[in-house]
């Protein structure tokens, strides 16, 4: 994973656009300016900038002064762990392979400003040391983009407290320094609190626009109430999710325009009169519609895109949905629902969803289902009428071709009087007991010869 370490030029210039004409079969991009050719290496990752080098002297130190790090290596670490018969032993290897990797390319790195930084490795507390480094690199740079995934195999989550060495000495939690660059936060497998939250990114990045949380903090004396407040914030993007143990998330901030969270026992959104796009997840089967909206009821007339993840399809679509129970949301124009069932839930109970926000203009099912539909199925609902006159784009992600879709996609063409796309995504089997490759194959030759068909020529009918 390391590599071959390059001879490092010490005395290298950044060089300026040749005045000469290119004619002919000359090289015409080693003809660009040296910045020009750096924002295209940092397209690539890592590994094939660097492989760049042997091009020609030209191109020798080029790499090295990409503004963009990305030590991403987890999706391969997890195909060497599922094909491993000792992954533990393997893992070890690995993570000395990484540390290796990082080392070298930090070492041969000349950029005196970073753009983005991401470490994303199965990583544990052993490594704290090494990784303390790799921010002081990052932030010496005025790194405006920052991603620590330390997901893990182990089941121990990294700590947090190592971000506190950044403060000064006899400094308090809110006093780190070296954040002020950045622009854009993710943080996935640490263990941190949302008072460390609040003290060590709120307090100290006054530039911060994006903020994603993706978290495990567990044990009981973990529980903890998040504030994300601040009359100051310039904060546009939150996300927490699978923080299991905030109990409680309260949002003041002006700027922000998306949120992407769970159900907590209390969501308090106060003052975000930009907040357009919502994301919310279920968990729980016990959960309300009506509760789901009274969460939300601040900013519920202001909302343009709104997803709701239903974890329990076969309790969220066999209680009543009233309409009554919709909140007006004269500005909703796309509604995107995501939802796990068995694969015989009747899914036409969904479209009170559109006939409660009827200025939509786009509507969006994603259906993970686990278990192959009954050969003997027959249509059992009879189609409502309930025109539509705004909707023109309807997605399928899930379908297969079974009763409850062809249900669902009759109302759909028998509704939406102004429909004028339909895309369907067969991806959705997520049963180990179906081939997933064959079940996706299938599902899209039963849109081409059952409902293809049954589409009118003026509609536009896609399948992925």
């Amino acid at each position: 994973m390391g590599g071959k370490r390059l001879r490092i030029d010490t005395n290298f210039q950044l060089k300026k656009c040749a005045k000469k004409r290119v004619v002919g079969n000359y090289d015409r991009i080693s003809q660009l300016p040296d910045d020009i050719l750096i924002d295209i290496l940092s397209f690539l990752s890592i590994n094939e900038a660097a492989r760049t080098s042997v091009l020609s002297s030209r191109w020798i130190n080029l790499w090295k002064h990409t503004p963009s790090l990305n030590f991403d290596a987890l999706s391969a670490l997890t195909n060497k762990i599922q094909e491993s018969s000792d992954w533990r032993k393997l893992l070890k290897t690995e993570r000395r392979n990484y540390l290796r990797w990082v080392n070298s390319v930090l070492r041969s790195h000349k950029s005196t400003t970073l753009k983005e930084f991401i470490i994303r490795f199965d990583l544990n507390n052993s490594y704290k040391s090494s990784i303390t480094q790799w921010l002081d690199f990052a932030f010496a740079r005025q790194v405006q983009t920052l991603e620590l995934d330390l997901g893990t195999y182990s089941n121990c989550l990294f700590s947090g407290e190592f971000l506190y060495d950044r403060r000064s000495v006899g400094a308090p939690k809110s006093m780190v320094v070296g954040f002020k660059s950045l622009k854009s936060l993710t943080l996935r497998y640490i263990d941190m609190t949302g008072g460390d939250i609040e003290c060590i990114f709120l307090h100290n990045c006054p530039l911060l626009e994006q903020l994603h949380i993706k978290l495990v903090v567990h044990g009981a004396e973990r529980m903890s109430n998040l504030e994300v407040c601040g009359s100051s914030l310039v904060l546009k993007h939150l996300e927490i999710v699978n923080c299991e143990d905030f109990i409680s998330l309260k949002v003041s901030a002006p700027r922000l325009t998306s949120l992407t969270v769970k159900m907590f026992e209390e969501l308090l959104l106060e003052h975000v009169p930009m907040l357009t796009e919502v994301s919310l997840r279920c968990d729980s089967c016990s959960i309300s519609i009506k509760r789901v909206f009274s969460q939300l009821s601040s900013c519920i007339s202001q909302l343009k895109v709104l997803c709701l993840q239903l974890i329990c399809l076969q309790y969220s679509i066999e209680q009543p949905i009233e309409l009554c129970e919709f909140p007006e949301m004269p500005k909703l124009n796309k509604l995107v629902i995501k939802c796990h069932g068995t694969g015989d839930e009747s899914l036409v109970r969904l479209t009170a969803f559109m006939r409660a926000f009827p200025y939509l203009e786009e509507f969006v099912l994603k259906y993970e289902w686990h278990s192959l539909p009954r050969e003997d199925e027959v249509m059992k609902n009879a189609i409502i009428r309930s025109p539509h006159n705004h909707l023109k784009v309807f997605k399928f992600c899930g379908y297969y071709g079974r009763t409850i879709d062809a249900e669902l996609l009759s109302y759909i063409l028998g509704n939406c009087v102004v429909l004028e796309k339909i895309i369907i995504d067969s991806s959705g089997a997520i049963s180990p007991d179906t081939d997933g490759l064959d079940v996706e194959q299938t599902a899209r030759k039963n849109a081409k010869e059952h409902l293809e068909p049954h589409v009118p020529h003026h509609i536009q009918l896609v399948i992925l």
